[in-house]
């Protein structure tokens, strides 16, 4: 079996540091695991091997190797950011096959961390859909491969639920880094705006999109999330009793939440309460028009994405999704109605200090071809299992993906937790609560299956 594959960032970092293990062995290893199992989950656009293992190698000559946080740590990257020599194709055809002169904010923070970008990973077309396929294959949860990995962020949520890598960076514009992680069983926190330099496609999507990490463990979550923040999220010895909003109804009208996820946010408020968190059931006062909001912001934001791209190489669903967003982008880019949701969400937040919720709705939906289908099949795919995740983009709050409990399946299940601006370290310490109480499992069967 594998010593380093699989293990989590920290304990790879450690040993890095103490000369246990070189960042080259470290990499090695996971490129050896990538090479079986990545054709299984269609986790990578493009792995990066001969390179991984020329900057490892000079990772390991590195005077400064004993000081790195994330020393030797293999991580994969989402394919709408810049890696340095690599191009970037948000997964399309339509884009440029042109090499990055430089490396994105993020990217290069990682790296000076001490982090190999082994590879990127695959994202729907320009990152617009909740599951992940088009033209560089299908992400599949690693869980359950029948089913989608998620989207927008479903390879590098996919990466790390296989143990191909400890690590991924992806973004979040209405969901798409807690989705897939919430399908996968993965730990993930969308930062509040200005927490992590975001830089995502043209204009961040009106200000919705944050770049965040992607973990099986809170420890690793908040490891990497200190640096791709350049501030340490440390952890809080002592724990502070929160008051918890606990919200079963969909903020999007006509959308049943299923049974599992209800089940799971009762099960965490229980363990919770027991903890000495004070829980009661409240709803936060999401307005009728949330909808009609969160689609013209969707569409809006990948009509402007879509600019100067050749529309004949993009999938049909793209094409339409843009038209429709094109007669909102002016209104859009106001932001009256993100500043109007934010001042009608506020006073629940002065009353409560975090509202825990589903994750999602349902499963993901089967991986197939829907890049092929029709743009309607995908916008009510995607909204009758995901409905919880846009209203923190529009409000530019923090929300985490939180694992919880299992589906009939077998496959993971999931919570959600929202707190204020500024609350990431809160959220971070209650997620690690929820960990201690209910230990999440963290490899999946496929990943055993290689290593075995």
């Amino acid at each position: 079996m594998s010593s380093w594959a699989g293990r989590t960032a920290a304990d790879i970092a450690a040993a890095v540091r103490a000369k246990e293990v070189t960042p080259r062995e470290v990499v090695a290893e996971h490129l050896a695991r990538i090479e079986r199992l990545a054709g299984r989950v269609g986790a990578f656009r493009a792995v990066r091997a001969e390179a991984a293992r020329a900057e490892a190698e000079e990772l390991g000559a590195r005077p400064d190797l004993g000081r790195l946080p994330l020393a030797g740590v293999p991580v994969a990257v989402k394919d709408n950011l810049a890696v340095r020599g690599e191009a970037h194709r948000d997964g399309s055809a339509a884009t440029p096959d042109t090499p990055a002169a430089e490396d994105h904010a993020t990217v290069a923070r990682l790296r000076a961390a001490g982090a190999v970008v082994v590879g990127l990973t695959n994202v729907p077309e320009l990152c617009v859909f909740g599951t992940t396929e088009g033209v560089y294959g299908t992400a599949r949860n690693p869980w359950d491969t029948s089913r989608s990995a998620g989207g927008s962020s479903g390879g590098s949520a996919a990466a790390v639920a296989a143990g191909l890598v400890p690590l991924a960076l992806g973004n979040d514009g209405m969901g798409s880094l807690r989705i897939p992680a919430a399908n996968c069983g993965l730990v993930t926190l969308k930062p509040g705006n200005g927490v992590v330099p975001a830089g995502i496609g043209n204009g961040d999507w009106f200000g919705m999109a944050e770049n965040g990490p992607l973990a099986t463990t809170v420890e690793d979550l908040r490891l990497m999330l200190s640096v791709l923040a350049d501030t340490e999220f440390a952890r809080r010895e002592e724990r502070a009793p929160r008051r918890i909003a606990v919200a079963l109804r969909s903020p999007l009208a006509g959308v049943r939440v299923s049974a599992p996820y209800a089940s799971a946010v009762r099960d965490a408020a229980g363990l919770l309460a027991g903890a000495g968190h004070r829980v009661r059931r409240a709803e936060p006062p999401y307005p009728l028009s949330l909808g009609v909001t969160s689609l013209q912001h969707w569409t809006a934001g990948t009509a402007v994405d879509a600019e100067g791209l050749d529309p004949a190489l993009l999938a049909r669903r793209t094409r339409v999704h843009a038209a429709v967003g094109r007669r909102f982008v002016r209104s859009v880019r106001t932001g009256d109605r993100r500043e109007r949701l934010r001042a009608r969400l506020t006073p629940f937040f002065t009353e409560h200090d975090v509202l825990l919720t589903p994750a999602l709705a349902r499963r993901s939906p089967r991986a197939d071809a829907w890049h092929e289908r029709g743009w309607l099949r995908n916008v009510l795919a995607n909204t009758a299992y995901s409905p919880f995740t846009p209203p923190w983009n529009l409000a530019g709050w923090p929300a985490m993906a939180v694992p919880f409990g299992t589906l009939p399946s077998g496959a993971p299940c999931a919570v959600q937790l929202v707190g204020r601006p500024g609350t990431e370290a809160d959220l971070l310490a209650l997620a690690e609560e929820l960990e201690g109480l209910r230990p999440w499992r963290r490899t999946a069967p496929l990943a055993e299956e290689a290593a075995g």
